[in-house]
């Protein structure tokens, strides 16, 4: 079978809401998801005898610890022994650490690969399961297209007919700091989750960007004051989105240290965008579109 090429897509999270700590210790969130169209870390699967990852591009080096698309081939192994596995390579183009799906994308692109390497023996394996073992972003990134997500990541349900927007994302490429996604949330003060709490359902329809954005803003990003206060540079990178006349939003995704500018049109991204790596030489910048 020749090789199977799947694009890891940076994950943008438009809103989210932290609605309590649960009996467990993990947060119960909520959050409105939407995908890159066009940016992402590009993966290829060749089914074989031999199995292994190796990663190449511009971010492969920033990669510390275990790699999970390392763990995701182990998982696959030992929880669907009959399925036919083989090598993977990675071109790593997203910014490690970035809370743009990073690793979570790269795993849940291989899960993908596999299963469609593998036909009908695909048919019996949990694939949302194993995709829950590996990380709370695996799942939505998994599905692979815009969605509603709560639990600690693991219930995602999808959201038909988002309406796509241009937008640019930013980060400062700053070292990420240790342990940077646990911290951030250990930095909250939410109360417990009430044992009758009703489940969250996914909003919408938008009948058109402007709109969505305004749900955007109202709803926001309950770990954007402790993500400045673990990574000051968030603030700074922020601020420049806001900071054009043609951004109508600047967010947070995920717990950071990425930003994200939205903008009316593929040409005002394109020139923030270019007005943003003039300014700021040393950042990571890139305009895409955010939708399915």
């Amino acid at each position: 079978m020749p090789a199977i090429t799947e694009i890891a897509r940076a994950k943008v999270n438009l809103t989210l809401k932290v609605r309590g700590r649960r009996a467990d210790g993990y947060h119960q969130l909520e959050s409105l998801i939407a995908f890159a169209t066009d940016l992402g870390d590009i993966l290829r699967f060749i089914p074989g005898e031999e199995t292994g990852c190796s990663v190449h591009g511009p971010f492969a080096g920033a990669i510390e610890g275990d790699n999970l698309i390392e763990k995701a081939l182990l998982r696959l192994a030992e929880q669907a022994p009959n399925l036919r596995l083989g090598e993977v390579t990675l071109e790593k183009c997203l910014p490690v650490a970035a809370g743009i799906g990073g690793g979570s994308a790269d795993a849940a692109a291989l899960l993908r690969a596999v299963r469609f390497a593998n036909g009908s023996l695909s048919a019996s394996v949990d694939w949302s399961g194993i995709a829950a073992s590996l990380g709370a972003d695996v799942p939505v990134c998994l599905l692979n297209r815009p969605a509603f997500v709560t639990g600690v990541g693991e219930k995602v349900v999808a959201v038909p007919n988002l309406p796509r927007m241009h937008a640019v994302l930013v980060n400062a490429l700053t070292p990420a700091p240790l342990g940077k996604t646990r911290r951030v949330f250990a930095a909250l003060n939410v109360p417990a989750v009430p044992a009758t709490a009703e489940p969250a359902k996914p909003p919408g329809p938008f009948p058109n960007a402007p709109a969505l954005v305004a749900y955007m803003a109202a709803e926001g990003n309950d770990l954007l004051p402790a993500a400045i206060e673990i990574e000051p540079a968030i603030a700074e990178v922020r601020a420049a989105l806001a900071g054009l006349s043609s951004c109508k939003f600047a967010g947070l995704s995920g717990a950071g240290p990425t930003c994200y500018g939205i903008f009316a049109s593929a040409e005002a991204a394109s020139a923030a965008c270019e007005a943003l790596r003039a300014a700021r030489p040393h950042w990571w910048v890139a305009a895409t579109t955010l939708g399915g």
